[in-house]
């Protein structure tokens, strides 16, 4: 029998590889067996993964990500799979929000939100087809959030482009599913970043954490073997869907549920 999610012969992209969830999905496509290219706009953290994880046997290469037109992201994609002569997995997992109140954003913070998190899915999404289509086998995966559906202050844009992506997944695997091709995403809760962002410092993080069911913030890894599963040919009757990893978090209806069934943190 050949191991479980194994990748050998797979030619993979992630966008915002260099750290964090993007690191993690790198490392287990990677370790499964995949040629993987990182591509980040931080190319520093990018080359430093990339020289770990060829140290340890894996093939890793980066590509910078700078731009999120449709047709530099063309040319990038193109690049990658002319690189390996296939390209089987793309992962969107680039994201970010410049968090603004709806009385407060403006066209520019808008525009940034929609452009990273969900155009540039269908334009990586389109110039892959073509090599996915040829060899009858492609995995277009994405990286959402619960934001999709649930609301949080100073992030209506964020849900909004969230909820996109979810959207662009079930309408992408349908158009997708005679191909060979599936499209499915990741809906994260709330992963832990240690050293960065407000929500994992050390006088945030247990206050939030009383309100997730498992008590506990997720880490990237979390995320990563969800990317893993959804990657693999164990996935392949899967398609038009989202995997929500959050610990929990969704199901109360209020964080008063929590407390009445543990009591308060």
């Amino acid at each position: 029998m050949t191991r479980p999610f194994d990748l050998s012969g797979r030619a993979a992209i992630v966008t915002g590889g260099g750290r964090g969830i993007g690191a993690a999905i790198v490392m287990r496509l990677a370790q499964a067996g995949a040629a993987v290219v990182i591509a980040n706009r931080s190319r520093d953290v990018a080359e430093a993964l990339a020289r770990d994880l060829a140290a340890a046997g894996s093939t890793v290469h980066c590509v910078p990500f700078d731009a999120l037109d449709r047709e530099s992201l063309r040319i990038m994609i193109d690049r990658v799979a002319g690189q390996f002569g296939r390209l089987d997995i793309v992962v969107h997992n680039a994201g970010g929000c410049p968090w603004s109140t709806l009385e407060e954003l403006d066209e520019a913070r808008l525009e940034e939100a929609l452009a990273l998190n969900l155009n540039a899915g269908f334009w990586l999404a389109q110039a892959a087809i073509p090599h996915m289509r040829a060899n009858r086998f492609g995995r277009i995966l994405v990286t959402s959030s619960i934001s999709a559906r649930f609301a949080m202050g100073g992030g209506a844009h964020y849900s909004a482009a969230k909820a996109g992506v979810n959207a662009f997944i079930r309408g992408a695997a349908f158009e997708l599913a005679r191909d060979g091709i599936t499209v499915n995403g990741v809906e994260a809760g709330f992963i832990a970043k240690p050293g960065r962002g407000t929500m994992s410092a050390p006088e945030t993080r247990p206050k939030l954490e009383r309100f997730i069911p498992i008590g506990r913030m997720g880490s990237a890894d979390d995320v990563g073997y969800a990317m893993l599963y959804l990657a693999s040919a164990e996935a392949k009757y899967v398609t038009g869907q989202t995997i929500v990893v959050d610990g929990g978090a969704t199901l109360p209806e209020t964080g008063f549920a929590i407390e009445r069934h543990w009591g308060p943190g």
